[in-house]
């Protein structure tokens, strides 16, 4: 047994933060599937960015749907939705074995709209209804206009992966939103089986921004801070859904939404490349790994329920960042900023390419 299939002893499950149209149909996927226990995948527009200009793998595609007239942004959609619903296909044996809780894929809402929650809430509908699988999830991101979406979603029983979440007091939000989103739906009379929904929780991009910040001090602090923060939120998380009112829901069908950790890659090359692996396993939550870091962790990954070690040290990491003078909420703000325009750019460089 790999280390990777060992990390669902301990209740943490595997997905993939990467997608390609030909590893799901030469059997690439069902092995990893078969052999390493993966059990969902995430896609994102730097990810199809690199899938469909980086190769001919859609070449033929593209060239056939604009010879229909197609505009560039409708071939995007057209291609991406077959993938996802492809590898949704592939999943579904996971998700019916376990009932539901795993065996997602989940395509991202356009980045241009995380600011405008109708237009997020409209185009989320419309690719739910158009992948028509029970196991996909859309991705919404947590900005502010993003949380009335999430809610309003969830309360249409449309699975939703929350993303771009790097602070703590945006993930409280994004649990209340789910959570709202679930009332909402029991008022109304309408069931709550099914519904899935996970809190994407980035980590490297955390250290990467505070180890700037702390320049030359406090030495001892760098590349701390994203592990610390991703421990604080499993305490979150175990008191936001092992609460009473949430057993309320529970009895009713709810899932909890779970935590995953994204942006599993080592940033630091100085650094171990399973940094963002080890540490945060516990039960419950979901690890998306890059290719690189799956195949890492896949050779030297040691897998032990770590998540809830150490947590006073943890929470003095924290308290030493704030008498430093750094403050998370405005590196929340930062990094979700800088987050957007991340999936904006490579969105805007794809559709030109389709286009050309």
């Amino acid at each position: 047994m790999n280390s990777l299939i060992k990390l669902n002893k301990y209740g943490q499950s595997v997905w993939l933060d990467y997608i390609r149209r030909d590893m799901i149909h030469n059997g690439e996927l069902q092995d990893l599937i078969n052999k390493d226990g993966l059990s969902g995948i995430t896609s994102n527009p730097a990810i199809f960015e690199k899938a469909i200009a980086n190769s001919s793998i859609y070449k033929d595609s593209i060239h056939e749907l604009s010879d229909q007239g197609l505009s560039a942004l409708k071939i995007y959609d057209i291609l991406s939705i077959k993938d996802v619903r492809d590898a949704a296909d592939c999943f579904r044996p996971v998700y019916d074995k376990t009932h539901g809780r795993d065996g997602f894929v989940s395509l991202e809402v356009n980045p241009h709209l995380a600011h405008d929650t109708e237009r997020t809430i409209t185009e989320a509908r419309r690719l739910w209804q158009e992948l028509d699988r029970p196991n996909v999830m859309i991705k919404v991101p947590a900005t502010i206009k993003g949380l009335p979406a999430v809610t309003q979603l969830i309360s249409e029983g449309i699975n939703v992966n929350v993303t771009l979440i790097f602070g703590l007091k945006r993930y409280h939000a994004v649990m209340q939103s789910y959570i709202e989103g679930l009332k909402l739906r029991a008022i109304k009379g309408k069931s709550l089986n099914g519904i899935a929904s996970v809190a994407s929780f980035f980590l490297s991009r955390i250290d990467t921004l505070v180890d700037i910040l702390l320049n030359d001090t406090a030495q001892e602090l760098k590349g701390q801070t994203a592990i610390a923060c991703a421990k604080i939120a499993y305490q979150k998380y175990k008191n936001k859904f092992g609460s009473e009112s949430f057993a309320n829901l529970a009895e009713e069908g709810a899932q909890v939404q779970r935590l995953l950790w994204a942006s599993t890659g080592t940033k630091n090359p100085e650094e171990s490349d399973i940094k963002y692996v080890d540490p945060i396993i516990g039960t419950g939550t979901v690890n998306t790994l890059p290719v690189a870091t799956l195949n890492a962790y896949r050779d030297h990954g040691d897998p032990a329920s770590r998540i809830e070690d150490n947590i006073p040290e943890t929470e003095n990491v924290l308290i030493k960042l704030q008498e430093l003078g750094i403050d998370l909420d405005t590196v929340t703000r930062q990094l979700e900023d800088e987050g957007v325009e991340k999936f904006n750019q490579p969105f805007d460089k794809l559709i030109k390419t389709i286009g050309m």
